[in-house]
């Protein structure tokens, strides 16, 4: 009498090996869950999908969660700029805003990227 020993054992490595390809082929990392250089390439990348008057939560949903943030209201407008790293400066360990591009959102839409879009933010020219 032959045991079954060897086709059980032969089945749950087939399975595992199926399920192991299949979290390779098709599991994405969130951008949190990336390291520095990965989540820095995927922001550069997706920067440049971006289009004016996005939803603030379509952005997120996207980028995840910004490095830094800042938030004010001016007049009657809400004003909120998040900061995505997108490039390195110096090798110390910490993401700095430096490293970062901002985003610019009025009233949850989005309407300025890159490195004049915090001084636009500072100087609230926009918000009126």
């Amino acid at each position: 009498m032959k045991s079954k020993v060897p086709v059980i054992i032969g089945t749950l490595f087939a399975a595992y090996v199926a399920f192991v390809l299949v979290v390779v082929l098709v599991y994405e990392p969130s951008p949190e869950d990336m390291d520095w250089q990965d989540r820095e390439a995927y922001n550069k990348a997706k920067l440049s999908e971006l289009t004016l008057g996005q939803p603030l939560d379509t952005v997120t949903l996207v980028l995840g969660k910004a490095d830094f943030s800042e938030a004010k209201t001016v007049k009657q407008d809400s004003l909120q700029v998040l900061f995505y790293r997108t490039h390195h400066t110096k090798s110390d360990g910490e993401t700095t805003r430096d490293e970062c591009t901002p985003l610019l959102f009025k009233n949850n839409k989005l309407i300025a990227w890159g490195q004049d879009t915090y001084q636009q933010y500072l100087t609230t020219n926009i918000g009126g």
